[in-house]
Formats: structure tokens, sequence, C-alpha cells
């Protein structure tokens, strides 16, 4: 997962585009779900750039809900 977001930080063409194209800044958050939908500890930090609340809900979390 950190292999691929690493690739994903790397498009600055997108963001240059997006921000030409739309006239806003823009920024790319990764978000790159393992096979059984844990994510990067690093997801915490890039969220926190988001303004509003944020919940980070993966597979584990979702089938102790159901499951309990």
């Amino acid at each position: 997962m950190i292999k691929k977001e690493a690739e994903i930080l790397k498009c600055e063409d997108l963001i240059i585009d997006i921000q030409r194209i739309w006239n806003v800044q823009a920024k790319v958050i990764p978000v790159i779900p393992g096979v059984t939908g844990t994510v990067s500890e690093s997801l915490i930090h890039y969220l926190s750039n988001i303004p509003g609340k944020q919940e980070i809900q993966g597979t584990a979390h979702i089938l102790q809900k159901v499951l309990m």
C-alpha cells in the first residue's frame, strides 16, 4: 500500500490539470484499501486536511458491528 501511495502522490500533472481547468487549489489524497479493507496509517493525516468529520471504517470494523 505504501508503494502505491507514493506512486499516486507523484501525479503532479493531474493536480495541475485540475487546478487549471476548475480554477481551484487541489491536493491528491491517496486511498489505497488492502485486500481485507485495511488502509495505511497515513490516511488519517491526509484526511485531517479535509474540513468536517471523517470516519474510517474498514472491513474488519464493519464485520464486527454486524456480527456482534
